[in-house]
């Protein structure tokens, strides 16, 4: 049986990388005493399938993993005792079975929503420079991943950009596209405010709040579950 769990990744937690959650989450299976399948041959490892990795520094409501268990278990509780085992600021937000044939986290997931409170940027700067990059027929960005650089239009990427004024300064609202090739939010903040001698730092806390899969032509949240109790609260990111 194969479970799709959803998380928060909340607090002093969003400075560990990917792979040092991905570390966590294996010592707080084998303490909840859960019955993960194991890969075979020389150095066996928890069959766990994460989703698109969220970039150190960044928090979010909306993070997932897919686990592949032999038999079943208590879809209720395991929410409760999955987050009791984990380090503060991961919570267990919701289960559910994954029916076969759903294809992986990975490829499935077509576009993510996030909220980016602005650091040293006034709201009328936020929306001029939104309202640029939006009215632009293309944004070029050059950028390296794998060791490759290279210039890309990345307007396509950007399927939804506006500005929200909040107590705490102006905050874009986005949806960013994660493929052919995705849009990371510092990618996104280069090209909006390409004029600022820091760009991909103007960021005072970057939140990933959904994540969207495409169905029979139209889009849905990824696995939208109700929050569970935690057996402890979330910390709150520092200013």
């Amino acid at each position: 049986m194969r479970v799709r769990i959803r998380f928060t990744k909340m607090g002093k937690v969003r400075f560990t990388s990917h792979r040092d959650v991905a570390r966590m989450w294996e010592r707080a299976l084998r303490k909840a005493d859960l019955p993960v399948a194991y890969t075979e041959g020389f150095s066996p490892r928890p069959k766990l399938h994460f989703g698109l990795a969220l970039s150190t520094g960044h928090e979010s409501e909306a993070e997932y993993l897919d686990a592949d268990l032999l038999g079943q278990v208590d879809l209720e509780g395991l929410p409760g005792v999955t987050t009791a085992a984990l380090p503060l600021g991961l919570v267990v937000t919701g289960v559910e079975v994954v029916a076969p044939g759903t294809p992986s986290l990975q490829e499935d997931v077509s576009a993510s929503r996030w909220l980016i409170d602005l650091d040293g940027i006034t709201t009328l700067e936020a929306d001029q420079a939104v309202a640029a990059a939006l009215a632009a027929p293309v944004l070029i960005l050059r950028r390296t991943r794998k060791g490759e650089e290279r210039t890309d239009d990345v307007r396509p990427a950007i399927e939804a950009l506006t500005v929200v004024a909040t107590d705490g300064g102006p905050q874009l609202d986005t949806t960013l596209a994660t493929r052919p090739r995705g849009l990371r939010p510092s990618e996104l903040l280069a090209a909006v405010f390409p004029h600022h001698p820091d760009p991909e730092f103007v960021w005072r806390r970057v939140l990933r709040i959904q994540q969207f899969i495409e169905r029979d032509g139209s889009r849905r949240e990824l696995s939208p579950l109700a929050a569970a109790p935690a057996p402890h609260a979330t910390e709150p990111a520092c200013a």
